[in-house]
């Protein structure tokens, strides 16, 4: 299935920008407002369904907090397991962890070791809702090498294509992103 020009407009016009959060000179796309579309969320999601069912995954890892979101649903409609990638500290169990640098310092997230250890070179697709930067999406992919899966691809419902954070993320996995914004 393949998103026709109106099918990205029904999508791209049901996220909110919001100017000046977090902090002046920033627009924050909101998501909730996509979530709360029932036609542009379904649509959305049969598009990935159909997009990734033949990818023969065994997983899907969503980052924390919004991938979450986009990464279990998917997981439960494909019917593979969901790992969540967090922010350090938040997963109870032993994790294996991956820094990456911020603007202004560094930040890290973690994953459990044993998180695809119920499938030997477990096929993993990392999922979030926007790629800036990259920093994030980069140690999250990372991670899932680092636990002995396959990352076979990033997908985002957004891409910020002025930065260069699907550049740089495209030399450890794939990439697709349903919405680029110039």
């Amino acid at each position: 299935m393949t998103l026709s020009s109106e099918d990205k407009k029904l999508i791209s016009d049901s996220i909110r920008d919001i100017p000046d959060f977090p902090e002046p000179g920033i627009v924050f796309k909101d998501i909730t407002t996509l979530l709360n579309n029932a036609d542009a969320y379904s649509l959305l999601m049969r598009h990935l369904k159909n997009r990734y069912e033949s990818y023969k995954l065994d997983y899907i890892a969503g980052i924390d907090a919004r991938g979450f979101i986009f990464g279990a649903a998917l997981a439960q409609m494909l019917g593979v397991g969901f790992v969540p990638i967090r922010k350090q500290g938040k997963l109870p169990y032993t994790t294996v962890s991956e820094k990456y640098s911020l603007e202004y310092g560094v930040d890290e997230v973690e994953i459990h070791i044993d998180a695809f250890e119920n499938v030997e070179n477990a096929r993993v697709l990392l999922i979030d809702d926007l790629i800036a930067t990259g920093g994030t999406a980069f140690a999250a992919a990372n991670l899932i090498d680092k636990t002995g899966a396959n990352c076979v691809e990033s997908c985002f419902i957004l891409g910020l294509n002025f930065l260069d954070g699907q550049e740089k993320l495209k030399s450890v996995t794939d990439v697709y992103t349903i919405i680029g914004i110039d």
